[in-house]
């Protein structure tokens, strides 16, 4: 039994459902790059993929890496990105984190946790985006579909994002870390919605806690 209380057959179970459910599961932000990818996941937070790839069209186009960015002063950064939540403070941690990126990582995104989670806006769950979208290392990122679906799913038992991640790593196989986080938003984005879940369309309701509490 696990930590959850689901055994190894239950979370396999759970994953090829929802494979079945989402063949097509994948990262959904637009990026040709380590760095864009980075960009568009600070700037993802608290607003939808659909927008920031939006927005991210016309900036990577004109602005590929670090070395661009910082010809825009914050301000013309702002401008930019205006119609995405938070946008001040995101245009502030963007060019902080090309200058570090700039002088302690030769322009190049690295590939570590610590690394990563030490450039100005990046959490956690930035990191493991891009280690896992980017780089192809097994990681689990937990945003808020992540969080409320696997909670109420029963593959974690948690109030809080770093214990559902914690859980969610030893509950799941590492190989299937990177997938997993991608069927698990895919199912909060399509299906368990925060307010009004699809629970008749759901194809893992039956192991569902949230509908059969």
């Amino acid at each position: 039994m696990s930590e959850t209380g689901l055994d190894k057959k239950v979370v396999n179970e759970i994953l090829e459902a929802l494979r079945e459910a989402y063949p097509e599961a994948k990262c959904e932000l637009t990026h040709s790059s380590p760095f864009e990818l980075l960009v568009a996941t600070i700037l993802s937070a608290q607003t939808t993929d659909k927008k920031v790839n939006q927005v991210t069209e016309a900036l990577f186009k004109k602005y590929k890496n670090p070395y661009d960015f910082l010809t825009l002063t914050q301000y013309e950064l702002e401008e930019v990105i205006r119609e995405i939540g938070l946008y001040r403070n995101k245009a502030k941690n963007i060019l902080q984190m090309c200058s570090q990126l700039i002088e302690k990582h030769n322009g190049e995104v690295p590939f570590t946790m610590d690394e990563l989670v030490g450039l100005a806006g990046v959490g956690r769950k930035t990191a493991n985006v891009v280690l896992s979208n980017a780089f192809g290392v097994p990681a689990i990122a937990v945003d808020t579909h992540v969080f409320r679906v696997s909670n109420r799913i029963g593959l974690a038992s948690s109030n809080n994002v770093e214990a559902t991640e914690a859980q969610l790593m030893k509950n799941i196989p590492r190989d299937s870390w990177s997938e997993a986080h991608h069927l698990l938003i895919w199912h909060g984005r399509r299906t368990c919605d925060a307010r009004k879940p699809k629970c008749d369309a759901c194809t893992v309701a039956q192991y569902c806690r949230y509908l059969n509490k």
